[in-house]
């Protein structure tokens, strides 16, 4: 019944703390850490001992695999070189910088012991730094890099912390050393690749949502444990089926598990990972209780600390700024700002903490080593972690922009409608019923609702807004009528959820779409990336008429909602959206095949000919 009580009041605290962190502004892993730390000290609060096995075991999987399905495998790969040489060099050349500042500051502690704690705080946490990168907008080739490192890192951090206790132990070779690591890389990948096929393959004639969740909660544990088994690396086996699985997922799974499994990981994620930083602050008060019987003096110890965790910071900060240097005249690298919250959002985690329990009880000043990794995880969470968001506001860092993404999306989803409008004009199908008709004014609708949230206009409701809130209306009234229905009693209950279910689904359509529009900021719209035609390249943005409007809605007497200029002849006409949908009735009648948005600080472009934007 403690342990019960234990485990509801600490799920009682992540969720109100999570809470409270949104209206502070403070990002609910450090709050979380601050918050666990003073628990600890309160009367009666149980003394919780973190164990390495509960960790590496129970917790470390599911967190990796939840962060690798999540994680687009197209830009892992795109960033490939930066996430090695973060994710393995750096972790090395810090684990042996740590162990030489270590060894000096404490020549009898031996030079395995002093590696092994550099091994142990070298890796940055796989949850931290992008829970914080995300929450503050970093750009997204930051957080993927930031997420690969987190991802892989771990892995040669282990590596390097299991040769320095054999070293403890022993001694160790320097050729044992590389064949330990090739047989982690090397079988972790091995198995994972193994375990995606295996899953892939059961998956593509499994349709229950459910069963399909069961077998993604089971396929993290099962990965870790099978490469452990034979001395592989269970980080690189967990990452490696994560990355390809996510990657096959709309391939391999039907829609509804795919649905099911993406929410389903996103609450075990979002449980587990503010769970291990209050886990983390809950350490301290038995940490240093253990410190206070160590026969170094304080001043030593927190020398030792306070030395530990700058040269983590400047180990990392260092290599970064090198690597950038040496990659500077290649093509397409990052900005100096860029890299340098690159090298600061070196947060240190809950497998720094668990990894140092790893280091056998009988290792030299093994108490003041745990308080090395605890000074570690905190001093970088709270110092990097409070700073990143003030120093990417200084540094005018720019965030992810809605309005570009929403001009992407539309893009996308525009390329994706004519597709199938393509295969809809190939099938064979007697059509008694107008159901083609319907099928293209549905989809219509889609792309027309994704171009509308590109509208600057304040304060005009466009014909998706106007659906939404209509439609919104009246899904209320439906449910509403199914409850008095469901009261009677008269209905089987299988059938009312059944019904309600059906509601749900759509308004949850309805809000994603207003979600989507209220994300988008005025402001400067260009679009920046993508696949150029041979017509966009010949018709480059030009400053659009100055109080522009659609001649022909004037004439008609009816109104638009966007306006679009043709590049060839400049004629305005009204968008898709729009009752007369006179731009794309110009393209037809003259063969134009560029237009520009004609509305306030926009300037992308869209072929006609070929569908792509500008």
């Amino acid at each position: 019944m403690e342990l019960a009580l234990l485990l509801v009041s600490m799920a009682a605290v992540v969720l109100a703390a999570t809470a409270v962190s949104d209206r502070v502004g403070v990002p609910a892993p450090l709050l979380l850490i601050v918050v666990g730390a003073a628990t600890s000290y309160v009367p009666g609060v149980p003394t919780i001992h973190l164990e390495s096995e509960v960790v590496l075991l129970g917790l470390l999987p599911p967190l990796l695999y939840a962060a690798a399905i999540s994680t687009s495998l197209v830009d892992f790969n795109a960033n490939r070189g930066s996430i090695l040489r973060l994710s393995v060099v750096l972790v090395v050349l810090t684990s042996l910088a740590v162990g030489a500042v270590v060894e000096w500051l404490v020549p009898d502690i031996g030079w395995a012991a002093a590696i092994a704690i550099g091994a142990v705080v070298a890796p940055p946490d796989a949850v931290a730094a992008t829970a914080v990168a995300r929450r503050i907008g970093l750009p997204r080739r930051v957080v993927t890099i930031l997420e690969g490192e987190s991802l892989l890192n771990d892995a040669t951090a282990l590596v390097a912390l299991r040769t320095a206790i054999a070293a403890l132990s022993g001694g160790v070779a320097l050729m044992d050393v590389g064949v330990d690591f090739v047989r982690a890389a090397g079988g972790g990948l091995v198995i994972g690749i193994a375990f995606f096929a295996l899953v892939a393959w059961l998956r593509k004639r499994i349709t229950d949502p459910l069963l399909d969740t069961a077998i993604s909660f089971l396929t993290p544990f099962a990965a870790f444990v099978a490469a452990e088994e034979v001395h592989a690396s269970g980080v690189i086996s967990v990452v490696v089926a994560g990355l390809l699985l996510g990657h096959k997922a709309p391939i391999i799974q039907t829609a509804q598990s795919r649905i099911t499994e993406r929410i389903t990981w996103r609450t075990v994620a979002f449980v587990l990972e503010n769970t291990v930083f209050l886990l983390i602050g809950l350490q301290l008060d038995w940490i240093l209780a253990d410190v206070a019987d160590s026969t170094l003096t304080t001043e030593r110890i927190a020398l030792v600390c306070g030395a530990t965790l700058a040269t983590v910071i400047a180990v990392r900060l260092a290599w970064v700024y090198a690597t950038w240097l040496m990659r500077g005249l290649r093509a397409n690298p990052l900005p100096a700002s860029w890299t340098f919250l690159i090298g600061w959002a070196g947060m240190r985690g809950v497998v720094t903490l668990a990894a140092a329990f790893v280091i056998p009880e009988d290792a030299p000043h093994r108490e003041v080593l745990l308080l090395v990794a605890f000074t570690v995880v905190a001093g970088t969470l709270l110092l990097q972690g409070l700073t990143l968001p003030l120093l990417t506001r200084v540094m005018k860092v720019p965030a992810p922009d809605p309005a570009e993404d929403a001009l992407a999306r539309a893009a996308l989803l525009q390329q994706a409608a004519d597709a199938g409008f393509a295969r809809l004009d190939e099938l064979d199908y007697d059509d008694h019923h107008g159901v083609g008709e319907q099928i293209r004014a549905r989809l219509d609708q889609r792309t027309f609702a994704a171009w509308e949230q590109l509208s600057t206009a304040v304060g005009e409701e466009t014909p998706s807004e106007l659906y939404a809130r209509i439609r919104g209306e009246m899904i209320e009234a439906e449910r509403s009528k199914v409850l008095k229905v469901r009261g009677k009693g008269k209905i089987p209950s299988e059938v009312v959820s059944q019904v309600l279910g059906m509601l749900d689904i759509e308004e949850s359509m309805l809000d994603a779409g207003v979600e989507a529009r209220a994300g988008v900021r005025n402001g400067s719209l260009a679009f920046t990336a993508g696949r150029q035609c041979d017509d966009l390249q010949s018709h480059p943005a030009v400053e659009t008429a100055s109080d522009p409007a659609c001649a022909t809605c004037l004439a008609d007497g009816t109104r638009w909602v966007s306006l679009r200029q043709c590049l060839e002849c400049g004629h305005v006409g009204c968008c898709d959206s729009s009752v007369g949908k006179h731009a794309t009735a110009h393209f037809h009648d003259t063969l134009h095949p560029v237009m520009q948005s004609a509305e306030p600080d926009e300037s992308w472009r869209w072929c006609y000919v070929h569908n792509l934007t500008g």
